[in-house]
């Protein structure tokens, strides 16, 4: 019998050759890790990132007009004046704004640049200076010309707040000159120093020829003074000094301030000047308590022409006028109320505030003018609701910001699916 043929054992069901089976299994793995692990650095990543900062978006205007027919004052009939109150703004301007002779209220320069070279403690005289034998010879020459003067006497020595207080209360020409080349070494160079603090304080319309005022060349405008008003105030002696109805100076005894207005109304100062050329002229200070503020108005009125003796009463009864009629117009006002929306907070992936104003804002001011409106405002990535997270300004007034709702940075969850 023929032997049997023996065949191959078939290999067993689902059986791949053994090298495939290690192929495959560590290519799946690799496959798997490196899946798992993008995932792994993105969500690292997402985690680790730092969050933006809170983004704000503010919706109150820049400007805000306050509501009311805006004040009609008393302006003069002639020349030109300019009124402002401080810190808040202009009340307005009449007549042609171009320069004109300003008289003696030039001498508010004169003072001032001393006093910024020379300046003077509360209380303090200060540094004397001596009448030379020709400044006193001068005098009698300068009388009959019917000049602004103190008299003096040969070798007569006067301190600097003296000669201040005879420059701007009985408005000597005479000390004008004195103060110049005791200040400068000479009236040219005392002139260029007028003329460099005119040009700093923006005076563009102001030339000054001479340190009294007395030369027609001597101009400027009812604007610029009142920029020079303001800087002139800020110095605490200066300040004293013309709001003094009288005085007592060697040689010349008791001198008045040709300011018959100070002391009424608020009036402080600042001074008088009238020549034929330059008419009568005014720069003045009022002080005013609104609404227990304390504010200082600024006025210059310039060239109310006359007869000769009656000129400087003229320009003292128009600025009375007009120092009278600013009291009434004046008044705090609000301008953005408690709770009034300021802005939007917008957070890390959709979170967000509100913010208002956490109290009334109010203001000085007067019907028509346009108060600018300031917004200070810093927000962490974390704050409760109610948090005072800035300020908002207008007019010197200031009330702080604060979010309507809490500020929270995103979870875990939110931060890697958002």
């Amino acid at each position: 019998m023929p032997s049997p043929t023996l065949l191959p054992a078939a290999p067993p069901v689902g059986s791949g050759p053994p090298a495939r089976r290690r192929r495959v299994l560590p290519a799946v793995a690799a496959v798997l890790v490196a899946v798992f692990g993008a995932v792994s650095v993105a969500a690292g990543y997402r985690l680790a990132r730092p969050l933006p900062d809170p983004q704000v978006t503010l919706t109150l205007p820049g400007s805000v007009v306050i509501p009311g027919t805006p004040p009609v004052l008393p302006w003069p009939a002639q020349g030109q004046a300019a009124l402002e109150v401080v810190g808040v703004g202009s009340l307005g301007t009449s007549g042609a704004a171009r320069p004109a002779p300003i008289a003696s209220v030039a001498k508010v320069m004169t003072a001032y640049v001393v006093l910024s070279d020379h300046p003077l403690a509360a209380g303090e005289e200060g540094p004397t200076m001596t009448v030379s034998p020709a400044d006193a010879a001068a005098y009698p020459a300068q009388l009959a010309a019917n000049l602004s003067l103190v008299k003096v006497t040969a070798n007569e020595v006067l301190t600097e707040r003296q000669a201040l207080v005879a420059l701007l209360l009985p408005s000597a020409d005479n000390i004008a000159q004195l103060l110049a080349r005791w200040d400068a070494g000479g009236t040219e160079a005392f002139l260029a120093k007028m003329n460099a603090t005119a040009a700093r304080f923006g005076m563009a319309g102001t030339r000054y020829t001479d340190p009294s005022g007395l030369d027609k060349s001597t101009v400027s405008t009812a604007v610029d003074q009142l920029k020079l008003a303001e800087q002139a105030m800020r110095v605490p002696v200066l300040a004293q000094i013309v709001a003094m109805s009288e005085a007592t100076i060697p040689v010349a005894g008791l001198v008045k301030n040709y300011n018959t207005l100070l002391g009424h109304d608020g009036v402080v100062g600042i001074k008088t000047g009238s020549t034929m050329a330059a008419g009568g002229c005014l720069v003045f200070a009022v002080r005013l308590s609104v609404g227990g503020r304390a504010v200082l108005v600024l006025g210059a009125v310039l060239g109310q022409t006359g007869p000769a003796n009656r000129i400087l009463p003229l320009v003292l009864a128009a600025s009375q006028q007009l120092i009278q009629a600013v009291a009434p117009v004046l008044g705090m006002v609000t301008v953005v109320r408690a709770g009034q929306p300021v802005g939007t907070v917008r957070g890390p992936l959709g979170t967000g505030t509100g913010l208002v104003a956490g109290a009334d804002l109010a203001v000085l001011g007067w019907p028509g003018l346009t108060v600018r409106t300031t917004v200070q405002v810093t927000v962490p990535k974390r704050v409760a609701a109610g948090a005072a997270v800035g300020t908002v300004e207008a007019a010197g007034a200031r009330v702080s910001l604060v979010t309507t709702g809490a500020l929270t940075p995103p979870d875990t969850m939110s931060r890697l699916t958002g």
